[in-house]
């Protein structure tokens, strides 16, 4: 097997160690509901792993309320903006080789103002979105 960006081809870690290249990542909310017909059965114990790049606050909160979701900043600063299952509120600013954990349930969001990389290792199962 060839080399692959994971910018464009995330991997899923399942059941067994097993580690899944994914079909290329297509940007839109499809590509995570194929993923999760190919991966669902997995339930907690799947992981996705990716790697992506902004440089503007996210447009939207989410949730993943099947397990935590690690967010290191690999390039770049960012601030992750976390609403806790108890109703209380955080912010993380994180630079490189930093990292913060949202936990299961915690929606979360961030911003930045300049070029971030940021390596994300979550649960998908059950992820849900809302406008920012």
């Amino acid at each position: 097997m060839d080399g692959r960006s994971l910018y464009t081809h995330h991997i899923h870690l399942g059941l067994g160690g097993r580690a899944i290249p994914q079909p290329e990542f297509t940007g839109d909310m499809s590509w995570y509901e194929a993923y999760g017909e190919r991966h669902g059965a997995d339930g907690a114990e799947g992981r996705l792993v990716a790697l992506y790049r902004f440089d503007a606050p996210w447009t939207s909160w989410e949730v993943h309320p099947v397990g935590d979701e690690v967010v290191c900043c690999l390039q770049g600063h960012m601030t992750l903006h976390q609403e806790l299952p108890d109703g209380s509120k955080q912010s993380v600013e994180l630079g490189p080789g930093d990292y913060a954990v949202n936990s299961r349930g915690t929606w979360h969001t961030a911003d930045a103002d300049e070029p971030v990389v940021a390596l994300f290792i979550t649960v998908g199962k059950d992820t849900t979105h809302r406008p920012r």
